[in-house]
Formats: structure tokens, C-alpha cells, sequence
């Protein structure tokens, strides 16, 4: 056994080269992994019609990419949404395109999270319009990829700012108002998943992320007893505009990416969508202080120190296996 494993450490350099070679070849040929086929993205609405009837969804950063998408779910199965961001006319713009194909009202208030007494604004507007929210999604959210060393202390209070106090400011005024009307609601942030794992060159997303993942889990342990629960998605690569035009600005890493997605493509929209409608609805009433991971595989596919190896082809494994064969009893 000892004889085995080192000869298959000495055999290390070997195998990873042939793998170098063989990953440059496939990152030049390959746009999509044929496997893709067994895992289509389903762009069916999962729940009932009319799940959401009589309930109001409270959704920051909603007016454009993932927000935009749970949005237009949640009216389409019935509930009244309001929806925030920082800019009108794109909220204006949102609202009116969701109105137009659900029949259910959509509430554009601006809001920069950043700012406590706008945000008191915007659920102000919403008790007006349709009373406290049933639901409560923290979207809002802010990234670009840097080296640390180039990290000004502005840029990273930013991110900060925006994702982690701008969630913790949403969260403590409606779940204060809540308490205090004795009303129950189902709280979702939406993180990412390397805020378990930490990554370089986004080192305040990172950060601000735990953050969030801390707060939710912290949170469902102490209000579940006021009828709060609160649950994270950590998403993987879901392509939208805003997002990839600050993290992949050239376009040449999401292929370096798609190669660690097991199942091989990118998430979409309303396959975020329809979890996030699920675990802000009451079949998911025993859920609570949950970060799911929802990235494809990728977070398997990174994490194994021998993962690399799908990337040999079976004439190489025969190599190999004589290789190692012939190492047996020395």
C-alpha cells in the first residue's frame, strides 16, 4: 500500500501535465459540456398558481438579473411585490413589464440600501401600498474582482456597506415592525458560495457574505419564536449582465469556470427563482437558518485534490494503470 501511494504521488507530475495539455485543448474546442444535456434547465414556474395569493414580497435589488427574475415568479404566482434599487427608472421599467404579464401589482420604490432612513422610506411606501411584507429577500448587492493590494479602504467599505449592512439595515426595520405587529415572514438573502470557503480577488464580497450567512443563521435561532424564519441561497455562475460585466469583463473565465461545474453549464434565472419561491413559501415552513448551495457542482467539482483527473482519457488511464502496475513491490 505505502509502495502504491508513493509511486502514484511520483506518477503526480505526469498525470497533471497530460491534464494541462488536454484542459488547453478542450478550453479551445469546447463551449458547453456534451453531458449538459442530462441536466436541462427547466424554465417552468414550480409552484401552484395563486401560492403567493394575499401576500406581499419585499425585494431589494429587484429591478434587474436574479431580483428581477424572483420578482416576476412571485407576482406570476400571485402575490404583490414590491420592488427597490437604487434607480427609478429601471424599477419603473421592471414594474411595468412584470404588471404587464402577471396582472399583479408591482411597486417600484427607490432605495439605496446604504442608507437607513431611505430604507424606512421604501417599507414605509410598502405598508401603505399593501401593509408589512410576508416576505423579505435581500438581493441587493455589490462585487467586482481586484487584487486585495489594489483595494482602496472606499471600495471595500462599499461592498461592505451594501451587502452586509444594507441586508442587516432591510432585515432589523422590517423585522422590527414585524415583531411588533406579531405578524410572521419568511426572510431570504442571497450570498454566494464561497462565503463558506472564502476566495481571493473578491475579498469583500467574501467577507460581507459570511456575514450574511452569520446574520441568517443567527437570526432564525433567536426570532423563530416571533414567526420569522430566515434561509440563504448561496448561488454559483448564473449569468446576467450586471453581475459578469464586473467579474468576467473579457469573457475568457466562464469557460475556465463551466469546467468545474459537474453538471456543465451555467445556473439560470428562474432556476434560482423557483427555490427562492420555495423556501419563502409555507411548503418550506420547517426550514429555517439553512445557506443551500446552488451552483451546479461547482463547490464538489473545486474541492477534491483529484478531480482533475475526469479530464484523462481512457487511453491515458491505460497508461497509467501499467505505470502504477509496474511500480507494485518495489
Amino acid at each position: 500500500m505505502m509502495a502504491c501511494t508513493r509511486s502514484c504521488l511520483e506518477l503526480r507530475p505526469v498525470v497533471f501535465s497530460m491534464i494541462g495539455r488536454q484542459f488547453s485543448k478542450s478550453t479551445e474546442i469546447c463551449a458547453s459540456r456534451p453531458h449538459a444535456k442530462y441536466f436541462p434547465a427547466n424554465g417552468t414556474t414550480m409552484l401552484p398558481p395563486e401560492t403567493f395569493a394575499g401576500k406581499t414580497a419585499f425585494i431589494t435589488g429587484g429591478g434587474t438579473g436574479l431580483g428581477k427574475g424572483m420578482a416576476t415568479i412571485l407576482s406570476r404566482l400571485g402575490a404583490q411585490t414590491v420592488i427597490t434599487s437604487r434607480r427609478i427608472d429601471v424599477l419603473e421599467k421592471a414594474a411595468e413589464e412584470i404588471q404587464k404579464e402577471t396582472n399583479n401589482k408591482v411597486l417600484p420604490v427607490a432605495a439605496d440600501v446604504r442608507d437607513a432612513e431611505a430604507v424606512a422610506s421604501a417599507v414605509d411606501a410598502c405598508v401603505s401600498e399593501f401593509g408589512l411584507p410576508n416576505i423579505i429577500i435581500n438581493n441587493a448587492a455589490g462585487n467586482f474582482i481586484s487584487p486585495s493590494e489594489r483595494l482602496s479602504p472606499n471600495a471595500w467599505k462599499t461592498i461592505i456597506d451594501i451587502v452586509l449592512n444594507g441586508s442587516a439595515t432591510v432585515t432589523l426595520d422590517i423585522g422590527k415592525r414585524l415583531i411588533e405587529a406579531k405578524q410572521g415572514a419568511a426572510f431570504l438573502s442571497i450570498t454566494t458560495v464561497y462565503a463558506e470557503t472564502g476566495s481571493g480577488f473578491v475579498v469583500p464580497s467574501a467577507a460581507a457574505k459570511a456575514g450574511v450567512n452569520a446574520m441568517t443563521k443567527s437570526l432564525a435561532a433567536e426570532w423563530g419564536r416571533y414567526g420569522l424564519r430566515f434561509n440563504c441561497i448561496a448561488p454559483g455562475p448564473i449569468e446576467t449582465k450586471g453581475a459578469f460585466s464586473r467579474l468576467d469583463p473579457t469573457g475568457a473565465f466562464k469557460e475556465i469556470m463551466m469546467d468545474h461545474i459537474t453538471v456543465g453549464r451555467l445556473g439560470e434565472v428562474n432556476e434560482l427563482a423557483n427555490l427562492a419561491t420555495y423556501l419563502v413559501s409555507d411548503y418550506s415552513n420547517w426550514m429555517t437558518g439553512e445557506v443551500i448551495d446552488f451552483d451546479g457542482g461547482e463547490t464538489v467539482g473545486r474541492s477534491g485534490e483529484f478531480n482533475d483527473l475526469k479530464k484523462v482519457t481512457p487511453e491515458q488511464w491505460d497508461m497509467m494503470e501499467k505505470m502504477i502496475r509496474s511500480t507494485k513491490g518495489s
